[in-house]
């Protein structure tokens, strides 16, 4: 279902033009799902919007099958003297291409130039890491530029197929669109307001074309790897949507959207038609898979809705993260526009959501498992002021990062990811024990309860911990954010799908009939 929100704009009158709709398609969705997402997806856009469509680099069943995996292994192997891993290694990826290519694309001149694009991406590649084991040297800018080949050859394909199926595309590579010179060390807003405008300009080139746009972008100070992270590629969505002013960001995953809890973990888990910024990125933070919050604030702050759709069931409404809050600025950065707040609960209703912005229950519960917990506890009978500080100084010293912490005058606990550098840890645990007893639990979970407006429930967090109680679950640690938006605690990890379960049945599963019965 689509917002219909595409014939006003911020100041009440008609656009002249159709408005743009994002879309971008990951690449497991890519690789499994292609003739749906050019024959059905984007198509039936088209009648409404323009349509921009953004590519992750394709991938078969999984992310480490992946084409980006496959070029950061060539990447290495190149650097071994004497190693010719690396041209096998691009022989595949290229032979993967044609075939996927020659599978999908029936006409013969639109096949043809794919083909040759294709082989001319690889041939390119092949030389460059020739080039790096010749040198024996590869700088992070060079590793981008071997990474950026799979989001070229996915969008190849996908303009490719798009033709054939009739539609007028044009490709778009976004890795020399950045000219202006910035501190890597000030990456600030005024980076990705430019970034927003530099994308939204080379995509305008297209005329009545379709764009299919690469997710990588480039030059990237300190390197896009480095600066930006492996989830560049929705983050080049979500200023594309900025620049071009879109009615809507699509996200398009293999899952119906957000759901009260993981539907392949609790059975009576609901789609979710409607969710806050802040819920979203809580649920992400906490273990749910929605969208980075920070590509999300770029998106949220221009006051455009992002939408999570199923790219199996294309009909579906998917879940909507609606901007809840005025713009953190007066205007747009592409065209200088007054925002306008948003959307009333009225006109959501209109559009067929069904749903209280005010709403005092809870929205999701969400686990986090392969977590440790770190226990210090002060060795002095006098403590002095500095002990909190010498602790998370410590900690930030050897890069480990914290989940969430609890603390008295004497003791502090704190949940952090166990996928952290063992030696660093090891160094950290040294320092601390001068300070303190140290010890540390491992195979634990984190269990979060989200919701926007959980502060204004009374007895929300006693029904939650009697509920685990009832259940036999031990509590190891509680922790509420500032925010107050989300109450987590940590639990066995060996416990945490019958905590995730019960804690449903208790507080979410009916309460979209019957909100305040739950606490009455």
């Amino acid at each position: 279902m689509q917002l219909n929100i595409a014939n006003v704009n911020a100041n009440g009158h008609a656009h002249h033009q159709k408005p743009w709709v994002v879309q971008k398609f990951g690449g497991t969705s890519i690789g499994k799902h292609i003739n749906t997402i050019t024959g059905t997806i984007v198509q039936s856009y088209l009648t409404t919007n323009r349509v921009a469509v953004v590519c992750s680099a394709r991938s078969s069943e999984s992310k480490a099958l992946g084409t980006t995996n496959r070029l950061l292994k060539a990447a290495a192997s190149a650097m071994v003297p004497g190693s010719i891993e690396f041209i096998e290694t691009v022989q595949d990826i290229r032979h993967d291409h044609l075939h996927t290519a020659q599978e999908h694309i029936s006409d013969p001149v639109v096949l043809k130039r794919v083909q040759g694009e294709i082989n001319q991406d690889c041939d390119r590649l092949r030389a460059f890491l020739q080039a790096v084991q010749t040198i024996e040297e590869i700088s992070p800018r060079s590793n981008d530029m071997i990474m950026a080949v799979g989001e070229k050859l996915a969008c190849r394909i996908v303009a490719g197929l798009l033709e054939d199926k009739g539609v007028e595309t044009q490709f778009i590579s976004l890795e020399n669109v950045i000219d202006a010179v910035f501190d890597v060390n000030n990456l600030d807003q005024n980076f990705y307001d430019y970034l927003a405008r530099a994308f939204a300009a080379a995509i305008s080139k297209c005329g009545h074309r379709v764009p299919v746009v690469t997710g990588f972008f480039g030059p990237v100070p300190g390197s896009l790897l480095t600066s930006i992270g492996r989830g560049y590629t929705d983050l080049a969505a979500a200023l594309i949507a900025v620049g071009l002013d879109a009615e809507e960001l699509q996200v398009w995953k293999e899952v119906d959207g957000i759901f009260t809890a993981d539907p392949r973990k609790v059975k009576g888990a609901r789609l979710l038609n409607i969710i806050t910024p802040d819920e979203a990125s809580e649920l992400t933070y906490y273990g749910s898979e929605v969208i980075h919050p920070f590509t999300m604030e770029q998106v949220i702050r221009a006051q455009i809705p992002i939408r999570i759709k199923n790219v199996m069931n294309p009909s579906g409404a998917g879940t909507i993260i609606f901007p809840d809050q005025p713009a953190s600025q007066g205007s747009a950065p592409n065209s200088g526009r007054v925002l306008s707040p948003p959307l009333s609960p009225k006109v959501l209703f209109q559009n067929g959501y069904e749903i209280d912005l005010s709403r005092r229950y809870p929205t999701a519960v969400t686990i986090k498992e392969n977590v440790w917990v770190m226990n210090v506890h002060s060795n002095r009978k006098s403590v002095s002021h500095g002990f909190f500080a010498q602790i998370f100084g410590t900690l930030d010293k050897h890069g480990i990062a914290i989940d969430l912490i609890s603390t008295s005058e004497v003791h502090v606990s704190m949940a952090m990811d166990a996928n952290v550098n063992e030696k660093e840890m090891s160094k950290a645990l040294s320092l601390l024990r001068s300070i303190g007893t140290v010890d540390v639990m491992k195979g634990m979970a984190i269990l979060s309860l989200v919701g926007k407006q959980m502060k204004n429930l009374v007895g929300i967090s006693g029904k939650m911990f009697s509920t685990m109680a009832k259940a036999g679950v031990n509590i190891e640690m509680i922790s509420q954010g500032a925010s107050e938006i989300n109450i987590s605690c940590v639990i066995l990890e060996s416990q945490a799908l019958e905590a995730m379960n019960v804690i449903h049945d208790a507080l979410l599963r009916d309460v979209g009939r019957d909100p305040e019965a739950h606490f009455s």
